[in-house]
């Protein structure tokens, strides 16, 4: 039987490889991505199960699903601008991306299956930083655009991928991500005058902070509102794919949770209980 051994919450701003790279392993930043690596080398994943946000990369207008995940062999990526993060192609795992598939339209979820497909930074990013080798779902959330699924959607969408892990037949120990950040604006009105990205709520990424340090995950689900992702800036919705990582690992233990103020994001860490 499969089973989830773990799960990660991280950003993917794809200026981090570079960051990286000019300042050093010692920066903020590479201390944050190398411990998540090194939980990684714990769990010993077979499978990794990637919540993530398309930027208009993969999809574009004319064809914008809600929710989609990944059922093919393989896929390729970066397919958008990722300083430093070279392309290449990832492995997937076919047979758990139809089981899934099948398991969560039967509860109600209407995903689009996509079989040929390039992912952008938000898969290849974590990626770089994580180690590439393990095979990767990425279950696409639309977190960018005015119409977005619920916080208590994603959160049941999550639930019920684990079910649906744990019925899978075979054995795999799988890891679930959440990839995104909390309080982030880019080119959007809430931008700095002069700079192409800010941080427009800093309380709000504190206030994430502190309400997963309480595994008060409820009380998350309940003020991550569209109007609180209006005031936190435009790519903040991506706490929903933190959230459908909350919903896969359910009574999961915080290991650790670091947060980088200045770009609006968080990393941590959970472990079964």
């Amino acid at each position: 039987m499969a089973r989830i051994v773990g799960g990660l919450g991280i950003p993917h701003n794809p200026n981090f490889p570079e960051l990286v790279s000019r300042e050093g392993k010692g920066c903020e930043t590479a201390e944050s991505y190398a411990r998540a690596a090194d939980a990684l080398s714990i769990w010993r994943p077979d499978l990794l199960l990637i919540f993530t946000t398309d930027h208009l990369n993969t999809f574009f207008f004319e064809n914008l699903p809600l929710l989609a995940i990944g059922v093919g062999d393989e896929f390729a990526g970066p397919n958008d601008e990722a300083p430093m993060v070279k392309r290449c192609s990832v492995p997937s795992h076919p047979a758990m991306g139809c089981h899934l598939y099948a398991h969560l339209v039967d509860a109600g979820f209407d995903l689009a299956p996509i079989q040929e497909f390039e992912v952008d930074h938000s898969v290849m990013v974590p990626l770089h930083f994580l180690g590439q080798g393990t095979p990767v779902i990425p279950i696409f959330v639309s977190t960018h655009q005015s119409i977005r699924p619920s916080a208590r959607r994603c959160f049941m969408l999550g639930e019920c991928i684990r079910a649906a892990i744990e019925s899978f037949a075979a054995s795999l120990r799988v890891v679930v991500v959440g990839s995104g950040s909390f309080s982030f604006d880019v080119h959007g009105p809430l931008s700095p005058v002069g700079r192409a990205a800010g941080v427009p709520d800093p309380a709000w990424m504190q206030r994430v902070r502190k309400l997963l340090e309480l595994g008060a995950v409820d009380q998350l689900i309940n003020e991550a509102t569209p109007e609180r992702f209006r005031r936190a800036g435009n790519v903040s919705g991506e706490l929903l794919n933190w959230i459908a990582m909350l919903g896969g690992i359910g009574k999961a233990k915080l290991d650790w949770v670091r947060s980088e103020p200045q770009f609006g994001n968080c990393y941590a860490a959970w472990s079964p209980q």
